[in-house]
């Protein structure tokens, strides 16, 4: 029976029951009384059998603020691509009273969640790309790059680590020089993404725009040159004259498209998806 088809989940006792449609809302953690869901949006007609390749989405707002729906127009697009698309939520600090901790545990706790239930969603378990904006950028990084901050109630033997990475705009280095040292502190050796690259760290592709004031593009060089200092791939990608949160759909189609595009030409790079030779992107 499809997941989207009057399948019940019994998820931390309580029944999610999806609907007919090309998107179904799930429950994959409760932290004391919040309730975190993550929106998972299919591609039409797929094939239920196909092990399909997955793109997980963290939004931004500095760990503070932020909705699932910014990452909605990318998921419609990687829908149509052929993947099947999650919108997670994830505790912060307006709506939870919670620290940039909380929120890369549940992050880390999201993508075991939908590894390990691999074949309820149809997706391969080694075909999970993890994307994110600013902050949700970095938790998308740190799920592939930091070794703590798990969940204990989730199943370690699962790995959260992602097998490549979108990254718009993120905040990648939290040390005394970075973003959000002042809430992290010396922590930071165990949090920022620039700060525990290893051999092994999944392709990574870099998007920032050269008038950012919170990611500057010397920090995006150095991450780069960290990557290929331990054999990995860091594709980086400067928008001239852009800021931070360029890559929004609400900013103006021009750099959507063009992040889009480039994003989409990464994962074909990577065999994760096939050439798209009718692509409708607008990169004008």
């Amino acid at each position: 029976m499809s997941i989207k088809r009057f399948l019940i989940f019994f998820v931390i006792g309580i029944p999610f029951f999806a609907f007919p449609q090309d998107s179904v809302r799930v429950l994959y953690k409760q932290a004391d009384t919040a309730l975190l869901y993550m929106d998972v949006h299919y591609p039409s007609g797929y094939q239920e059998a196909a092990g399909l390749p997955a793109m997980v989405f963290f939004f931004g707002g500095g760990w503070n603020s932020g909705s699932i729906q910014q990452f909605r127009p990318h998921a419609e697009h990687f829908t149509k691509r052929g993947m099947v698309c999650f919108l997670v939520d994830y505790r912060v600090l307006k709506r939870h009273g919670t620290t940039p901790f909380d929120a890369l545990t549940d992050a880390k706790s999201a993508m075991r969640y939908l590894r390990s239930h691999a074949a309820d969603f149809h997706i391969h378990p080694d075909r999970i790309v993890g994307a994110g904006g600013s902050a949700g950028g970095h938790l998308a990084a740190a799920t592939a790059l930091i070794d703590g901050h798990n969940d204990p109630g989730d199943d370690l033997s699962v790995s959260c680590k992602p097998n490549a990475l979108v990254l718009f705009n993120p905040v990648i280095d939290n040390g005394p020089d970075g973003y959000g040292y002042e809430r992290i502190g010396d922590a930071y050796t165990g949090f920022s993404p620039m700060h525990a690259i290893q051999r092994g760290a999944p392709p990574t592709l870099f998007m920032v725009g050269t008038q950012d004031r919170l990611i500057p593009v010397a920090t995006a060089q150095r991450y780069q040159q960290l990557m290929e200092d331990v054999g990995s791939r860091c594709d980086l990608k400067l928008y001239e004259g852009a800021t931070h949160g360029f890559f929004n759909f609400n900013k103006g189609q021009r750099y959507y498209a063009q992040t889009l595009r480039a994003a989409d030409d990464f994962l074909v790079s990577l065999g994760v998806l096939k050439p798209d030779e009718k692509s409708s992107l607008d990169l004008h």
